[in-house]
């Protein structure tokens, strides 16, 4: 077990120097993390300010204080642009932290959409969405808290105090990043709407190395999403199903799932709403075929311009021994500011 331990130590923390493709964030609570999802998201929501909050705690059972973690913050809002369209515009900030190399990543983008309306009426309609985002960002380590090859001596015996620092490398540096997307929704009621979605992050492939003359671009991501809010006839039950799908480079992972949502008020000037779901995390080992990451459950509830939600992954895979089946936790919070507008219907309770 301890052996077992020290390999899931080893792996979690192990960032090759040379050619660092460390994949992206995730959010397992992706529909309440809009701007991160997808740029075409900004500005689509039901009223003309929001602001969310994310933070997840990751492999915490293992690596103690030195789990990940990972915040973000984000602003957007929407513009109307005459009768029935709307510019948006949003920025976002997020940072994350991984493990005892205190391997880190600051994101600070800027984000624009423009939303088309192609048809519907007063409480319904249907949308396409058109979005961008850039900004920069900065990757950083503490070398020194990394084990070399010239620290040990061949036969079991570890010095931390012999030299370490290998010639060439650099604690952190800056980069641009872009991305685009495509956002489709329907609208049929105020209970009842769909969305289909796809991003492409990661335009420029900036280069990822913190060694001095090398190159090792960032792989691109591709994003694919789509969800729904359906009530149950005339009841106060309703189903929002979600399913995110994203390849990065040799990588995968396929997020998907279902919430049962309880409609405690559906008044347009008092919403309440109690939602309670399962999720499946699904990725790949490199070269080695798919597996079941982790199950995922999760909580929300909505009070008028207020959302929170909740959610824990369980973890299922081969690192169950180390683990404990403890994977991360995540809060989320959204808020809106709406203001006079009265337009019926715009879009989907994200």
């Amino acid at each position: 077990m301890k052996k077992l331990r020290l390999l899931l130590v080893a792996c979690l923390l192990g960032i090759g120097i040379s050619g660092t493709q460390a994949q992206d964030i995730h959010f397992s609570q992706f529909y309440l993390s809009p701007l991160n999802l997808n740029p075409a998201m900004t500005g689509v929501m039901n009223c003309n300010i929001r602001l969310a909050a994310n933070y997840r705690n990751q492999w915490a059972s293992v690596l103690k204080t030195f789990a990940y973690n990972t915040y973000s913050v984000s602003y957007d809002q929407r513009i109307p642009v005459g009768r029935n369209d709307f510019f948006g515009i949003g920025g976002t900030f997020w940072g994350d932290k991984a493990g005892e190399s205190e391997f880190s990543t600051l994101t600070g983008k800027l984000s624009l959409s423009y939303s088309k309306r192609m048809g519907g009426y007063r409480n319904s309609g249907h949308y396409l969405v058109v979005g961008a985002e850039g900004g920069f960002a900065q990757r950083s380590i503490n070398f020194i808290n990394l084990r070399w090859p010239s620290q040990h001596d061949g036969e079991g015996g570890f010095d931390p105090n012999a030299p370490s620092f290998e010639e060439g490398l650099v604690p952190d540096f800056l980069f641009a990043d872009m991305a685009a997307g495509l956002l489709w929704f329907s609208v049929f009621d105020e209970n009842n709407s769909l969305y289909l979605g796809g991003a492409f992050h990661h335009l420029n492939r900036a280069n990822q190395s913190f060694r001095e003359g090398e190159v090792e671009d960032l792989y691109s991501r591709l994003t694919i999403h789509a969800g729904g809010d359906f009530l149950l006839g005339q009841s106060r039950v309703g189903l929002v199903p979600g399913v995110i799908a994203m390849w990065q480079g040799p990588s995968f992972e396929v997020n998907t799932g279902l919430s049962l949502k309880f409609l405690l008020s559906g008044n347009r000037r008092a919403y309440q709403a109690f939602s309670i779901g399962s999720w499946v995390r699904i990725s790949n080992k490199i070269e080695q075929g798919v597996l079941v990451d982790a199950s995922i459950l999760s909580t929300r509830f909505d009070y008028n311009n207020f959302s929170l939600g909740f959610s824990y992954d369980i973890n299922v895979s081969d690192l169950v021994p180390a683990s404990n089946n403890n994977g991360a936790f995540e809060f989320a919070l959204v808020y809106k500011i709406c203001g006079p507008e009265r337009r019926g219907v715009y879009c989907p309770r994200f």
